[in-house]
């Protein structure tokens, strides 16, 4: 089971943007995710016509190791680890480690 997820609340942890907070927009592989406003960067984008982009220098979020970033807990309103319990009709949930919550309810 993935501890972190498209659509979670994270905090970077390590890095040059650690302390930054952000959604994550997508899962690139097993280890990597995108993170809103995290680990950008600038590119130099050509323009091209036939998909209508215009060209010039834009910013892009590149993806991160999810090593680097923590579930952010709203009950403790800081970075939290994640574990898994399994619920008594056999489901599987995560659960915050330093309250026992649940994240997604």
């Amino acid at each position: 089971m993935q501890h972190i997820r498209k659509g979670d609340e994270v905090i970077v942890i390590a890095g040059r943007d650690k302390g930054k907070r952000g959604t994550v927009l997508r899962r690139v592989d097993d280890e990597h995710v995108v993170v809103e406003g995290v680990n950008r960067v600038k590119k130099h984008q050509r323009p091209n016509p036939m998909k209508g982009l215009t060209g010039g220098i834009v910013d892009k979020d590149m993806p991160i190791h999810v090593s680097n970033v923590a579930l952010f807990n709203p009950a403790t309103q800081k970075a939290d680890r994640v574990g898994v319990k399994v619920l008594e009709d056999g489901r599987k949930v995560r659960v915050f480690k330093a309250n026992g919550e649940q994240v997604d309810a």
